[in-house]
């Protein structure tokens, strides 16, 4: 009986994650700059729905969690990109991406660690690509002026 009262707590906990990590809700969004902040929300719930996952040992389901959370930060990314603004001049919505995302990596590293030694390279494919966006971030907030 307790077992099947923690599945369904489980399951509804997967299924309300599902419904939050909905990255059709920041597509929509056309204010570029909240739209990289709805992605990087979004990619912190598809992240929560990969802890679920493994924890419940659904690895499929974790590997599609981890690339919606890859797939929020390059739209993130891009949001911020398209905007066209420099991010030393304007850095309210670039700091809190670099922010969001160096969380996110350390959230996922740790995650990564607490995962049996065999399914760790699961997460380095988003690992990766959040670094680089991480970094991508960084430098346009650190980089002095430009020469002519």
């Amino acid at each position: 009986m307790m077992n099947a009262i923690f599945v369904a707590v489980v399951a509804s906990l997967v299924l309300a994650g599902s419904l939050q990590a909905d990255l059709n809700r920041a597509l929509a969004e056309p204010n570029l700059e909240k739209r990289s902040g709805l992605a990087i929300e979004n990619a912190m719930a598809a992240y929560k729905n990969a802890r679920t996952a493994y924890e419940t040992g659904d690895n499929e389901k974790v590997v599609a969690s981890l690339a919606e959370v890859e797939e929020s930060v390059t739209l993130a990314h891009k949001s911020l990109n398209a905007t066209g603004k420099d991010p030393r001049k304007s850095p309210k919505w670039f700091k809190k991406g670099e922010i969001e995302t160096r969380d996110l990596l350390r959230k996922l590293e740790s995650f990564q660690h607490q995962m049996g030694f065999e399914d760790r390279p699961l997460v380095d494919k988003a690992k990766a690509a959040i670094t680089q966006v991480h970094d991508d971030l960084l430098v346009g907030l650190m980089q002095g002026k430009k020469k002519k």
